[in-house]
């Protein structure tokens, strides 16, 4: 696309809009069209914060957006998936813009701050955010006219959307909402499956219900959306396509490829877990976090801890530069949560498990069902889980 641009051509800025989600020919156009506008950011090498950057810079340094990666046909990624695709992350600069307002404190007011209700179905306590960014992403799935069933965390039973089209989401729309008032990073997380055309011929809500409670073995592509110092999309768009993330471009509005095939070291130096909860660990857990921190372990090297208690968080950091994050309670869902992050790890070449079981091969009996998970290096993990006895049963009803 930017071979089209002379080596003097200087890239201008865009106005500040936020244009509609493109349909599959809009977005055909646009990463065929033989011209851009944009305005980069000046990294740290160059003389002038005042210098433009060229196309070939452009090209150069900051790689493809997100929509001309999987419209380029690299990805591998079919149409009908790239259509959906510009729609979620239309809906995730939204939620980034939301979470980053100044006013989201006075939502939270508003909405009384914090101390939503929760059903017995097991959600936890909903947050003004949380239903908010939860309606956004209904929004987006809705005018795509891709997505057949939603899924969400905020929701007890799934939203029947269309009955043809080809696809179902699910999602936790702000994973880590609590962190919110303090300013820590938060994400929305999200898995992709096809619809279940055998059971068309089922009532509304059970075959809403059923294509919900797919194995995470018959996810067709994840992601999460980091929102933090900066916005990152992290994705992978089907089995053996590995797993790549885009970072937020504030200045053109366009997630642009930044860390193309991630791969997760196979050992790390980092554990990621409460320590807090320690005298309600297993056996097996207390002794390999007491041995991998004293510097005992497989490897010899001495572990640090590192937790943010924001899932999308502490796995991105996991993701670059290795070891296990972890939480070992029955406490995360299975459906919105352990197989979407599971399958990209997985694609990261990393492991993701509940302590017994790798968490794509669980079948989901429950849309709510929670459960221990453990996720990161392939070789931290197999130490880990030779201890045995990783998951914590004993669970008194933490506050925080």
């Amino acid at each position: 696309m930017l071979s089209h641009l002379s080596s003097q051509t200087t890239i201008t800025p865009l106005p500040n809009s936020r244009p509609s989600p493109p349909s599959l020919r809009h977005l055909r156009l646009r990463l065929t069209r033989p011209h851009v506008t944009a305005s980069l950011s000046i990294s740290s090498e160059m003389s002038s914060a005042s210098t433009p950057l060229h196309a070939e810079q452009f090209e150069k340094k900051e790689g493809k957006t997100l929509l001309e990666f999987v419209g380029s046909g690299e990805a591998h990624v079919d149409d009908d998936l790239a259509v959906l695709l510009a729609h979620v992350q239309t809906a995730c600069k939204r939620i980034a813009a939301l979470v980053a307002s100044p006013f989201n404190n006075e939502i939270g007011k508003s909405g009384g701050g914090g101390k939503g209700s929760s059903s017995g179905s097991g959600r936890d306590a909903q947050k003004p955010l949380d239903i908010i960014s939860n309606e956004i992403i209904l929004a987006s799935l809705k005018s795509s006219g891709k997505v057949a069933v939603m899924a969400s965390e905020e929701d007890e039973f799934p939203v029947w959307i269309s009955d043809n089209s080809p696809f179902v989401v699910v999602t936790d729309p702000l994973d880590g909402s609590r962190n919110i008032d303090a300013s820590i990073p938060t994400g929305t997380i999200f898995g992709v499956y096809r619809r279940l055309e055998e059971i068309d011929h089922l009532p509304t809500e059970e075959k809403a219900q059923l294509n919900s409670l797919q194995s995470g073995t018959r996810l067709v592509a994840a992601a999460y959306v980091l929102y933090s110092s900066a916005t990152i999309f992290c994705a992978s768009f089907g089995p053996g396509k590995g797993t790549h993330a885009f970072t937020l471009d504030q200045s053109i509005g366009e997630f642009v490829l930044t860390h193309p095939d991630v791969k997760v070291p196979p050992r790390g130096q980092i554990y990621s877990v409460n320590d807090a909860r320690y005298f309600d660990w297993p056996e097996g857990l207390r002794q390999y976090i007491d041995t991998v921190r004293q510097g005992k372990g497989q490897t010899g090297k001495k572990y640090s801890a590192r937790y943010i208690c924001s899932l999308v968080a502490d796995l991105h950091r996991t993701l670059l530069y290795g070891g296990i994050a972890m939480n070992p309670r029955d406490h995360l869902r299975l459906v919105y949560e352990a197989n979407p992050l599971s399958f990209l790890v997985e694609e990261a070449g990393g492991r993701g498990s509940d302590g017994k079981h790798r968490i794509l091969a669980i079948q989901p009996v429950k849309l709510h069902q929670r459960l221990p998970l453990f996720l990161g290096s392939k070789e931290d993990m197999l130490e880990l889980e030779s201890y045995g006895n990783i998951q914590q049963k004993v669970n008194p009803g933490y506050e925080v």
